[in-house]
């Protein structure tokens, strides 16, 4: 009933995104609505799967798909594909997000809520699934899986706050520049410590 995707380059999100509703052409289970919220009447006017799916091949275009369950989603698409008597999407292509929290922290919870919780990604306007704010929920959360974010690499603010070099930069006192010509007496004990040099190289020929 609805495909959301945003697109990655170096993993990080480039504004670019994909996103439409589908009518399902059949009834919505109750069970089923409770999760999306998508009911029969709002669904009615929306495209169906085959007249989105040359815009969706071409917005996924050759990449890697990065998916939480993946086996979940290429089953429904995979199914939708054949139905049209088109080329499948490639299970090799898939990243499962699943898969690496399920190795990465085996036994406890995977489901993207609890994965936003581990990572402290703010979940809170996930009152129900949305297919592209769970793709840029599962976007945070795959950087996290695969290393995490570096703070101190942060490329800009997003609430007007300080870079840490800006920051440092502020708690750094500056001195006055000191005199630096030398005084009689300075230039005389100079001399003494020159002649206690045995052989220097600057009187070498």
């Amino acid at each position: 009933v609805e495909i959301g995707c945003i697109e990655l380059v170096n993993h990080i999100a480039t504004g670019s995104s994909f996103q439409r509703y589908i009518n399902p052409e059949r009834a919505m289970p109750e069970a089923a609505f409770r999760v999306h919220g998508l009911s029969d009447e709002f669904l009615l006017d929306k495209p169906v799967f085959k007249d989105i799916v040359g815009d969706l091949i071409k917005f996924l275009s050759n990449d890697k798909l990065i998916i939480h369950n993946a086996s979940f989603d290429l089953g429904f698409l995979n199914a939708e594909l054949t139905r049209l008597d088109m080329s499948i999407l490639d299970t090799e292509r898939a990243i499962d997000t699943l898969s690496l929290a399920r190795k990465r922290y085996p036994g406890a919870p995977a489901n993207l809520d609890a994965l936003c919780r581990r990572f402290e990604i703010d979940n809170s306007d996930r009152t129900l699934h949305g297919a592209l704010l769970d793709a840029k929920l599962l976007a945070e959360v795959y950087l996290e899986l695969i290393g995490g974010r570096q703070p101190d690499l942060v490329l800009g603010s997003e609430k007007g706050e300080k870079n840490s070099s800006e920051k440092i930069s502020e708690q750094k006192k500056v001195r006055p520049p000191r005199s630096h010509a030398l005084s009689s007496e300075e230039k005389r004990l100079h001399g003494k410590f020159l002649e206690l040099l045995d052989d220097p190289i600057w009187l070498q020929s």
